[in-house]
């Protein structure tokens, strides 16, 4: 009995909010990619590499049961600041915090609400890299 060899390729394209991309096969062809054969947990964007299995679909071959082979590596988590350069501006936006609670608690929004925002999702955004 001889083995079956699964096909691999890269992710040319993928479009999460759209559900579907296409694979780049390492044979050559061009392979559709729907939302729903990629893992939820999986993260796929242009030049994972992929392991899948392949059916006829109604435009052509279309990818199955997709199996994420090599991660590619977080741009944004390579360009994220060391943890202990963030450690103190963490506690400087805790006191602005703690202070805007007094002011929040008194009924009074503060005047430069969009600043202590924007402090928030740059804080975040550094966490969530």
């Amino acid at each position: 009995m001889g083995v079956v060899a699964v096909p691999t390729g890269k992710v040319k394209f993928f479009d999460k909010a759209k559900g579907f991309g296409f694979i780049a096969g390492d044979d050559g062809q061009e392979v559709f990619l729907p939302g729903s054969a990629v893992p939820a947990d999986a993260e796929v964007r242009t030049g994972t590499r992929l392991e899948y299995g392949v059916a006829d679909g109604r435009r052509g071959p279309q990818a199955l049961s997709v199996r994420v082979l090599e991660k590619l590596p977080s741009v944004a988590r390579a360009k994220r600041m060391p943890a202990r350069e963030l450690a103190p501006i963490v506690q400087d936006l805790v006191s602005v915090l703690d202070n805007l609670s007094g002011q929040l608690a008194k009924g009074t929004y503060p005047e430069k609400g969009h600043t202590i925002a924007a402090a928030l999702r740059r804080v975040a955004d550094q966490l969530d890299a």
